[in-house]
């Protein structure tokens, strides 16, 4: 039976009560005017990270000091590379640029000091940081308040760091700029809660994590934050006592098209010591160019959009993907859901497993080959759960949303033999309300959700169905049912709702319209024939 484990701290709490990132974001907000959120979260996030590195490096500059009587100078960049951090030159350290805050030349210090940090850290910053600050339409004021503001918090010191300070500053930010932004905000950002809850189902211990839509890099922090919280795992690897490093047992790998969010991702990162040196960019995006063409990763880990109408299907007709399941499936060019799962599976190892993302309407479409290719993946035994989401969890769709496990080979001896079986998971009921038009999921859902999928795979677990809840279903009742993958079918509630599918429903409405203004039409010509008639 899996453990509930709680893999989020408390939040760092200043004196006044309020958790610092929320004072924090609080006060920023307010400094930003009128400027567009999806403009100003560079600005605040690139001086939160240069606080952040101007921290730490301050505090081994001042060890090294103290050190220069036995040979240490705290000017060599190497000796910060030996611990790990960023080497910040002297016009680009904090105290300097805090000087400099109320000078009509703020905007320009600021992007020469993202220039020369970019330029002393070419091998993990190169073209990363923002260089934003100078722009006419930036007010001056606004970014010296921002730097006084982003003065008060003690980010990168070693105690601030083992508190995860920073991390839960820049992941509490993303958040809200999210919000901020609305439906382009769910571009780069997923939920903490769905991606905590993919995660914890999939319990990535060690081996490659891959995510080839990375966003700003979610599933890899939580991924690190998963093996932090399991330090006994490891433990029994290695000498009792010695510290857990999370790059010693998961390589990370990612594709992003968006370069701004790329960035994001580089810098969120950054600021917890993950190696993304595999996390890659380019503007035509997973399936037109490939990052990562020969990699077999033992986790995929991702939230691609939602059923993506121009995802440039049609110039990929004879891709090697698409016969990933044995024999050649093209998914329709109208919709990208199934060409997602096929390069998910094209890019697991032998004994991979992956957990995502789609819209609900993916577990019953029938358009094109869709349906098809669902009922390959089941008859060949990949598809291991399908978890049922709330509603209004995601930031940017009101698309229902389901959770995908699928696994290369479930007969591997790692858990029991399942191949034959499917787990149905209704979580419709969980999660509750953060406001009108927002829900998350508590710990409490996500250890009950994963507990369910743990206890069911598990070769000594005690699972049981519960109605309303779950059900471990055969695969001849999957058939029976017509490959139909929606849990609500099989845990013993009502069909109707279920099986709402928007993609369908909204074709089936646009059909409708068009349809009866054709027959407006229609008849607005028989009208006007008939009236000419009379005139004559």
């Amino acid at each position: 039976m899996a453990k509930k484990t709680k893999t989020e701290q408390e939040p760092a709490r200043p004196q006044g009560g309020e958790p610092l990132e929320k004072k924090l974001w609080k006060t920023a907000d307010k400094l930003r005017k009128n400027m567009d959120a999806a403009e100003y979260k560079h600005v605040v996030l690139g001086l939160i990270f240069l606080k952040y590195i101007s921290d730490a490096h301050e505090e081994l500059y001042q060890k090294l000091v103290e050190q220069k009587s036995e040979g240490a100078d705290p000017e060599d960049k190497n000796e910060y590379t030996a611990e790990k951090v960023f080497y910040v030159p002297p016009s680009a350290r904090w105290k300097w640029i805090q000087g400099r805050a109320t000078l009509p030349t703020i905007g320009k210090d600021v992007d020469d000091a993202m220039e020369a940090i970019e330029k002393d850290n070419p091998k993990s910053l190169r073209g990363v940081l923002p260089k934003v600050y100078a722009q006419e339409k930036l007010d001056k004021a606004t970014v010296g308040g921002l730097i006084n503001l982003i003065g008060t918090a003690v980010l990168g010191t070693k105690e601030a760091r083992s508190k995860d300070i920073l991390g839960r500053v820049f992941e509490y930010f993303l958040g809200e700029f999210a919000l901020a932004e609305g439906k382009k905000g769910g571009q780069f950002y997923t939920p903490s809660s769905v991606v905590r809850l993919l995660v914890e189902m999939l319990e990535p211990y060690e081996g490659r994590v891959f995510d080839p839509c990375n966003g700003s890099g979610g599933m890899f922090v939580q991924s690190e934050k998963f093996i932090k919280a399991h330090q006994d795992y490891y433990k029994t690897k290695k000498k009792k006592g010695l510290s857990i490093n999370p790059s010693d047992y998961v390589a990370i790998y990612g594709q992003e098209s968006n370069q701004t969010t790329w960035r994001l991702c580089k810098m969120n990162l950054a600021i917890r010591g993950i190696d993304s040196s595999n996390v890659l960019w380019n503007n035509e995006g997973s399936f037109l160019n490939n990052a990562h063409k020969d990699l077999k990763a033992d986790y995929v880990l991702a939230n691609p959009p939602f059923n993506d109408s121009d995802w440039s299907g049609e110039l990929l007709q004879n891709d090697a993907r698409w016969s990933v399941l044995g024999e050649k499936f093209i998914p329709p060019s109208g919709n990208a859901n199934y060409a997602w799962i096929m390069h998910f599976l094209y890019h697991l190892a032998p004994t991979g497993q992956a957990g995502f993302v789609l819209s609900k309407g993916s577990l019953t479409s029938q358009t094109n080959t869709e349906g098809d290719i669902r009922k390959a993946l089941i008859e060949k035994g990949l598809v291991d759960c399908i978890v049922n989401l709330p509603t209004k969890l995601f930031l940017n769709t009101q698309i229902p949303a389901c959770l995908w496990f699928v696994s290369r080979n479930r007969a591997n001896g790692r858990f029991r033999n399942r191949a034959n079986e499917i787990l149905f998971i209704d979580a419709r009921n969980l999660g509750f309300l953060v406001n009108r038009r927002n829900r998350d999921l508590s710990e409490d859902d996500i250890n009950k959700i994963a507990n369910t999928y743990h206890n069911w795979r598990s070769k000594d677990g005690k699972y049981e169905d519960i109605p309303g809840f779950c059900k471990s279903e055969t695969l001849n009742r999957v058939k029976e049912l017509n490959y139909v993958l929606t849990p609500g079918r099989y845990v013993g509630l009502p069909d109707d709702e279920d099986d709402f599918n928007f993609v369908e429903r909204f074709t089936s409405l646009k059909e409708e319209l068009e349809k009866q203004l054709a027959e407006e039409n229609d008849l607005n010509k028989t009208i006007i024939e008939n009236l000419n008639k009379i005139k004559l």
